[in-house]
């Protein structure tokens, strides 16, 4: 017997064996329960969802010899022969090969009758975008009034291709693309029961690389055994599929915030040798760039894999939120402008390169001689020490006068600290209390709660530090009424500057006439304020 590639041999063939399009199944089997049957339905959605493989698990329950069932039995005749294709009664086109106006009126001319075998004669449409003007003109009559025992089930990638005259006549479905994590699973269900042994980084690659495909992972999953020989292992896949070892991607991405294009050029050298897909490598880099931007702002990565979300939140420190949308913003131009540069290899260089060469300005960094980048303190150890004696002298003046301690405008300090993403965030919802000793006390808005974590409290600690230069730590506590908090401040200033609009343009003389002469009444809510740097 010849062998049966894995997407056609684990293709579901009930509605419990499908995964990932849990809406629509669930409304097929209520519609199937109660019967309430509608005569048209269109499944659309990405290439390899399950639009065909539901059209034929929907045609089996409609024409299972027990009845129509949500539980097709998959055992009687009609469901053995639906299964391997050659159900009389389940026509089966592909509207790619057959746009003719003329093929459609000879596939129509048959639904007058009765069907053959089964229950309902079923019309499965595939890649209706595809039908020429006039096959669908051809298509609308029998669609609009189709005999009783008609069902017509259409697929398509393109729904928007499809005339409004159609989509009102069907009750349309969309299939959302599967998840890495979902795919994942379902690979490792399948090798276990094919007595494959893999290991779970390979899998995560393969799902990854499916893109939100099911036919396509189990493609590349058979690709993987034969390719593997054996035991599946996540680098020889990645040979495979030419992608980049993850570490890599990370290790570029700490060299971005460390400003360093030596070491970058270093890092695409030993990728090289590996014979990448560049493209690929841009894709991996602008994908985790955006979970990084979601990590800055929320405190958390759903990244539905199996990546180290502590990886996100070590980047997410290490590079401001600036930089990483302008870092994104150059990896998807850079990935498709890929084939005019003059080697993948010199594009994706000159990628990486160009983040390095249009980041903002920050004065956290100072770009070293040698092309990298030296954080700022260690620019200051080495000038101290060869300081002449006069200037560590009024240094030390500085360091003890940052001892005579007085309370600080916090709203201001926050400023002046340069925070970022999820931090910034932290301090913008806290108000300043006092300081003991060492510790800076601060009240958290309970609505911010989720923002407080130990490692934001320990770098708003060390950014404290630097500021007034001695060693400080932070203690935040919760409380409603612990003070103001430069968010609530900003909040306050505004409706302040609101009201006192509102309140002039109650007394403005012209507003005062329209009122008394048309009734007219000034709408607050429209009050706009207006940055006194944007008025000039």
């Amino acid at each position: 017997m010849s062998y049966l590639v894995l997407a056609r041999k684990w293709r579901p063939k009930d509605f419990a064996d499908t995964v990932g399009q849990e809406h629509v199944l669930q409304a097929l089997i209520n519609a199937l329960e109660t019967g309430r049957l509608h005569h048209a339905y269109l499944f659309t959605g990405t290439r390899g969802v399950g639009k065909t493989t539901i059209a034929r698990i929907l045609a089996k329950a409609l024409n299972c010899e027990k009845g129509v069932t949500a539980e097709p039995c998959g055992e009687c005749s009609a469901c053995r022969e639906i299964d391997e294709g050659r159900f009389v009664d389940l026509i089966e086109v592909d509207a790619a090969s057959k746009t003719k106006v003329d093929d459609t009126r000879d596939l129509l001319d048959n639904a007058q009758y009765a069907p053959a075998r089964g229950r309902y004669k079923v019309y499965l449409i595939d890649e209706i975008h595809m039908f020429s003007k006039s096959s669908f003109n051809a298509l609308l009559k029998t669609l609009e009034e189709p005999p009783p025992h008609v069902k017509f089930l259409l697929a398509t990638t393109d729904p928007q291709k499809l005339p409004v005259t159609v989509l009102s006549r069907c009750l349309q479905f969309n299939l959302k693309r599967m998840t890495p994590r979902l795919i994942s699973d379902r690979l490792t269900h399948i090798c276990e029961a094919e007595s494959v042994e893999a290991e779970a980084a390979a899998l995560a690659t393969i799902a990854r690389a499916a893109d939100g495909s099911m036919r396509d992972a189990l493609s590349l999953l058979d690709q993987a055994i034969a390719f593997c020989g054996g035991k599946i292992e996540e680098p020889q896949v990645a040979k495979m599929l030419g992608t980049i070892d993850r570490d890599h991607v990370v290790r570029l991405l700490r060299l971005l915030a460390a400003n360093d294009a030596g070491g970058i050029i270093d890092a695409i050298r030993e990728i090289d040798e590996q014979f990448p897909n560049y493209s690929r490598l841009l894709e991996d880099l602008a994908r985790d760039l955006q979970r990084i931007a979601v990590y800055q702002v929320v405190g958390t990565c759903d990244s539905e894999d199996d990546l180290n979300e502590q990886e996100y939140a070590e980047l997410s420190e290490a590079l401001p939120t600036d930089d990483v949308q302008l870092f994104y913003q150059i990896a998807i131009m850079g990935r498709r402008d890929l084939h005019l540069a003059p080697d993948p290899r010199s594009g994706a260089e000159m990628t990486l390169l160009r983040m390095l060469a249009f980041r903002p300005a920050s004065a956290a960094e100072v770009p070293s001689a040698a092309g990298g980048g030296a954080p700022a303190r260690s620019v200051a150890k080495q000038a101290a020490a060869t300081a002449p004696r006069a200037v560590k002298a009024q240094a030390q003046e500085l360091v003890s006068a940052a001892h005579q301690w007085a309370d600080p405008d916090w709203s201001a300090l926050v400023a002046e600290l340069r925070l970022s993403g999820a931090v910034r965030l932290l301090a913008s919802n806290c108000a300043y209390l006092k300081r003991e000793k060492n510790t800076i006390l601060l009240g958290l808005d309970p609505r911010s709660e989720s923002l407080l974590t130990k490692q934001r409290k320990d770098v708003l600690g060390e950014r404290l530090s630097t500021h007034f230069g001695e060693k400080l730590t932070v203690d935040i506590e919760l409380g409603a009424d612990k003070g103001e908090t430069p968010v609530q401040e900003e909040t306050r200033i505004e409706d302040e500057r609101i009201e006192a609009a509102r309140q002039t343009l109650e007394a403005d003389p012209n507003v005062q006439a329209l009122k008394n002469m048309f009734g007219a009444e000034l709408k607050t809510d429209s009050i706009e304020l207006i940055n006194p740097s944007q008025s000039d």
